[in-house]
C-alpha cells in the first residue's frame, strides 16, 4: 500500500470518527468495513490484506481497541458484494475500504453517505 494511500485512509477515517461525534460526549470507537470480492485465504486478497493491516499499525490503529473492523469475503462469488456491502452499511460502519473494482462499485451504489476508499482499482467508475 502506498504512503498516500494510507494518509488519504488516515483523513478519511478521521474525518468519519470526529465530525459525526461533535455532538457526542462519549469516545466512539471507529467501524471500518472492509469488502473484498475474494476469500481471506486467497492469494489475491493476501497483499492488500497485509497492507491494510501493516497500515492500521503504522498509524497506531489497534483493531478490538481503538478501532474495529468488521471483515466481509465474497469468496470469488462476486454477486455476493452488493449484500455485503449493504451488511456493511446496515452495520453503520464510518468507511469502507474496498478492495478491487467490483468491492468499490458494490460499495458506491450501495451508499451515498460513507466514504470509500479502494485499492486495486483501473478506473472506480
Amino acid at each position: 500500500m502506498s504512503r498516500r494511500l494510507v494518509v488519504l485512509f488516515a483523513l478519511i477515517l478521521s474525518w468519519a470518527v470526529v465530525h459525526p461525534a461533535a455532538a457526542q460526549q462519549t469516545k466512539k470507537v471507529p467501524r471500518i468495513g472492509y469488502l473484498s470480492p475474494f476469500s481471506p485465504a486467497s492469494e489475491a486478497s493476501k497483499p492488500s490484506l497485509e497492507a491494510f493491516q501493516q497500515g492500521l499499525r503504522d498509524l497506531g490503529w489497534i483493531p478490538g481497541k481503538n478501532v474495529n473492523v468488521e471483515y466481509r469475503w465474497a469468496a470469488e462469488k462476486y454477486e455476493r458484494l452488493p449484500e455485503l456491502a449493504t451488511e456493511l452499511i446496515r452495520l453503520n460502519v464510518d468507511v469502507i475500504y474496498a478492495m478491487a473494482a467490483a468491492a468499490a462499485l458494490a460499495a458506491k451504489r450501495a451508499t451515498t453517505t460513507i466514504p470509500i476508499v479502494f485499492v486495486g482499482l483501473g478506473d472506480p467508475g
